[in-house]
């Protein structure tokens, strides 16, 4: 599979490659079609955009190191950053005063280019996160006055495009190997930005467009790979929150196994062995028949939780299977109800599955309850979670003793939710979440 996810990727690289490369030989060949824009004003918009997105890239390689700690992150993180102050300090600042240091902006962000290029080379995790973060974020900026020196004494701003050019080269080489070996899809969105980047860089050097007020198309490449990089960003911290969603749940999950399942199992064990013993079996073989039923349950509940879990099963399917198995020997009857076009986040589903089986499974057990409704929808433009059925019902000052609602409320809170709960002796109980 990975390597059939590689295989695609280099073709489409290949493609991008083609058609840029002819576009890039299109405007070499004919003169008139890489004509620049003398719009300062433009030209300013476009720095402030590119300085803005480099620095929510910053700020969300930032997040992705602050949650797993790895260098790679950091580089990244630091890399951006770079690129951000160099658009606000070279370009955007004198834009504004009317001065130019466009060659001093070209060097920022082939420095911040240098240390993207070698995040795949940065291995391992930190396991102290804040202070690398900080002493990063310090180091970009103590490198712009350097920068500065060094670009008054600079009078070829082609041979620094030039550079930039060759390190953007390295980093979509290095990013689609990282791709190919680890199969991480934010590598191969980095590494067609960075080939985005250096065809526009390319653009610029050779069609002699990186004047001060010019606003030419390899800025408008250059913003076309600003936005695809934080889609992918965006992508990437989305599949990191699921991964993480997916780890914690299979944790409960085994918990739960092992507080439930492994009980019912050391129970047939148990009858099995007084079986062995000789214990008269009119005793004996009802509980041994118990036990097992109650274990195969269980064991069902938890393979239908992992599914809905790990997303190998659709959110709704994996409610109506364990409804249906939650119904199967007709002692609680329940009424399902999902509005499709309701959307739940992976990290709700998780939760909204578990909550919606502990309501049902306290209506089973503890409410005496014959019938069950479960809905999920929207109302007033506000999606909603309600469990109800028609058991016995108890007491609300009664409510904080249930370990079940407490582990309600727990995963309530832990998707930011609201929970109302309404019940009373004999008029059953009504849960209601509402999302945020």
């Amino acid at each position: 599979m990975r390597h059939d996810r590689f295989e695609s990727f280099l073709w489409s690289q290949v493609l991008l490659v083609a058609l840029l490369g002819a576009t890039l030989a299109l405007f070499l060949r004919f003169p008139s079609l890489r004509t620049p824009y003398a719009q300062p004003e433009l030209r300013l918009v476009l720095a402030t955009v590119f300085m803005l997105s480099s620095g929510l890239i910053a700020l969300l390689c930032a997040t992705r190191f602050g949650v797993d700690g790895r260098r790679f992150d950091l580089m990244l993180c630091g890399g951006f950053f770079a690129m951000s102050l160099s658009w606000l300090a070279f370009t955007v600042v004198p834009g504004i005063a009317g001065g130019d240091a466009h060659i001093a902006s070209a060097a920022g962000q082939t420095v911040g280019w240098a240390a993207i290029a070698v995040a795949p080379f940065a291995t391992g995790r930190v396991p102290r996160r804040r202070a690398p973060l900080w002493w990063l974020l310090a180091g970009a900026v103590a490198l712009l006055p350097p920068i500065w020196l060094v670009s008054t004494h600079t009078s070829s701003l082609t041979g620094v495009l030039a550079l930039q050019a060759l390190v953007q080269l390295l980093a979509a080489i290095t990013f689609g190997d990282r791709y190919r070996r680890r199969g991480e899809d934010l590598d191969q969105w980095l590494s067609i930005v960075a080939t985005l980047s250096l065809f526009a860089t390319l653009s610029l050097v050779f069609t002699h467009d990186a004047r001060p007020a010019l606003v030419a198309r390899g800025d408008f490449l250059v913003l076309f790979a600003h936005a695809v990089l934080l889609v992918g960003l965006w992508r990437a911290i989305r599949a990191s929150e699921f991964g993480r969603a997916v780890a914690e749940e299979r944790a409960r999950v085994a918990r739960e196994i092992h507080d439930g399942l492994a009980q019912y199992l050391f129970s047939v064990a148990t009858h099995a062995s007084m079986i062995e013993a000789g214990a008269p079996l009119d005793d004996a073989l009802p509980k041994l028949r118990d036990a097992v039923t109650a274990a195969q349950q269980e064991a069902r509940y938890a393979i239908l939780a992992l599914s809905s879990a790990a997303g190998r099963a659709p959110f709704d399917s994996a409610l109506r299977r364990y409804v249906d198995v939650l119904t199967a020997d007709g002692l609680l009857e329940v009424e399902l109800e999902i509005d499709h076009s309701i959307e739940l986040r992976p990290d709700e589903q998780i939760e909204v599955f578990r909550i919606v089986q502990e309501g049902l499974a306290n209506a089973r057990r503890h409410s005496d309850a014959r019938h069950a409704w479960v809905q999920i929808g929207a109302r007033a433009g506000e999606r909603f979670v309600r469990v109800r059925d028609d058991g016995e019902g108890f007491a609300p000052e009664a409510s904080e003793a249930g370990q079940g609602l407490r582990n309600i409320r727990e995963r309530v809170g832990s998707i930011g939710g609201a929970l109302q709960l309404s019940s009373a002796p004999g008029h059953g109980t009504s849960l209601e979440i509402v999302l945020r």
